[in-house]
């Protein structure tokens, strides 16, 4: 497992990774009951050798990569329902690479 913040690059198994943005961050405030629990997807650029493409992955599931799958498991900091702090902490995002 690797965990990392927006546009810094990483390594996880044979591939590079980096987060370009947060598509979309759905996911239900840590301190509210909700119907739906919400969905978080990440941009990322993979680059494995020399090849390099772009791929959205989303929170709880994997795609295709370099003989395995790149799982999207954690991204913090989680939603809190009510007032907001003036600055919210930077998102970082925990990733799994599963070998096949």
């Amino acid at each position: 497992m690797v965990t990392t913040g927006l546009h810094r690059w990483t390594r996880l198994g044979g591939t590079r990774l980096r987060a370009d943005r947060l598509v979309e961050d759905s996911r239900c405030p840590m301190n509210a009951r909700c119907v739906w629990a919400g969905r978080a997807t990440v941009r990322l650029t993979l680059r494995d050798g020399s090849r390099t493409r772009q791929a959205n992955v989303t929170l709880g599931e994997s795609i295709p990569v370099a003989g395995g799958q790149l799982a999207l498991v954690s991204v913090t900091p989680e939603k809190m329902a009510g007032a907001q702090p003036k600055r919210r902490a930077p998102y970082r995002f925990t990733f799994e690479y599963r070998p096949r």
